[in-house]
């Protein structure tokens, strides 16, 4: 397994670590992280989820596997991709994708597959205005290696292209008439390329009726231990429909708060619908709604946070932004 990492990696690189957390410090195969690097002066950025393949087709060689997986690292569901393979191979496909059906008046922020009746992939759409169906392209792809390999060689080769597989290599593929298939996904997915949707994630978790369910002893997920004691909720402290991870004191309210390991809530703040990330501290007396609190924030003494009058308005609370958010 590579993780192909760019801008600011050093958090995911020291979560991912040896992969020990998921049984993956192993010798044969593994994990390994790739972040970019220059072979040349003028290649050193990935420029394009097509151009971060690219460059460690290296990596790739080998292995010389007979197929490849590609996933993307913002978004959040359970998949078992062995079955995802095996519909690959019985269509004997170049290329499967998977899809996930998608309201249709959220189609134009997509990319669209158009299948025949056997979901063979007939038409790609990058976020449409208006949509033939409303299979939505998960960022999910099963290459065989030896198509992929030749397709991101010339991609490469191309000066005109982005070098992204939605905008470029796909709709290539479709051009020339290779076999692309659509894999029909059922169960939750969430892209969390955004604060609104990260935020949004976290507190479909705290929804009984929700299909991601962390308490799900047959398909457990597994995260790095943070090895710390366990909460402690302090006599004054109240907290209600709620996650509280180890490591964590809470001396305030805390209501629909996901609120993630070494965490401290003091005296007097109250903190509704809010994520707040490891390690922050929230101070006495805050009022804090509807926000992501970064790592390690220190939320002084009496700040009030407070969403605007849309129910899209989630506050982004980090280092940069606490002093700004205190004057207004």
């Amino acid at each position: 397994m590579g993780v192909l990492t760019q801008y600011q990696p050093l958090l995911l690189n020291s979560y991912i670590g040896i992969g020990s957390a998921w049984d993956l410090d192993r010798k044969d195969g593994g994990v390994t992280v790739l972040p970019p690097y220059a072979e040349s002066s003028e290649v050193k950025w990935y420029s394009g989820t097509a151009s971060a393949i690219f460059q460690n087709l290296n990596y790739l060689d080998q292995y010389n596997p007979e197929y490849v997986l590609i996933l993307s690292g913002d978004h959040i569901y359970k998949m078992n991709y062995e079955l995802m393979l095996n519909y690959h191979i019985e269509k004997g496909a170049d290329v499967t994708i998977s899809v996930i059906e998608v309201p249709w008046e959220e189609t134009n922020r997509f990319g669209i597959m158009n299948t025949d009746a056997d979901f063979k992939v007939t038409e790609f759409e990058e976020k449409p205005a208006v949509a033939k169906n409303n299979l939505a392209s998960m960022g999910i792809y099963i290459f065989k290696w030896s198509v992929l390999r030749e397709y991101l060689i010339r991609d490469d080769q191309n000066p005109n292209s982005s070098h992204d597989f939605g905008k470029d290599i796909i709709p290539l593929l479709i051009q020339e008439n290779m076999k692309l298939f659509a894999y029909p996904f059922k169960g939750y997915w969430k892209d969390v390329g955004t604060v609104q949707s990260l935020w949004e994630a976290n507190m479909d978790l705290l929804d009984k009726e929700c299909e991601l369910n962390l308490f799900d002893h047959s398909w457990r997920i597994y995260s790095v231990n943070p090895n710390q004691p366990p909460q402690y909720i302090c006599p004054e402290g109240e907290v209600s429909e709620s996650l509280v991870n180890e490591g964590c004191k809470i001396e305030g309210e805390v209501s629909r708060t996901v609120v993630f390991q070494g965490v401290t809530v003091k005296k007097g703040a109250v903190v509704k619908e809010t994520v707040i990330m490891p390690d922050a501290v929230i101070g006495h007396n805050c009022v804090i709604e509807r926000a992501i609190v970064s790592p390690g924030v220190y939320v002084p003494d009496g700040t009030i946070i407070k969403p605007g009058e849309s129910a899209h308005d989630i506050t982004l609370v980090s280092e940069e932004t606490i002093g700004e958010l205190q004057s207004n």
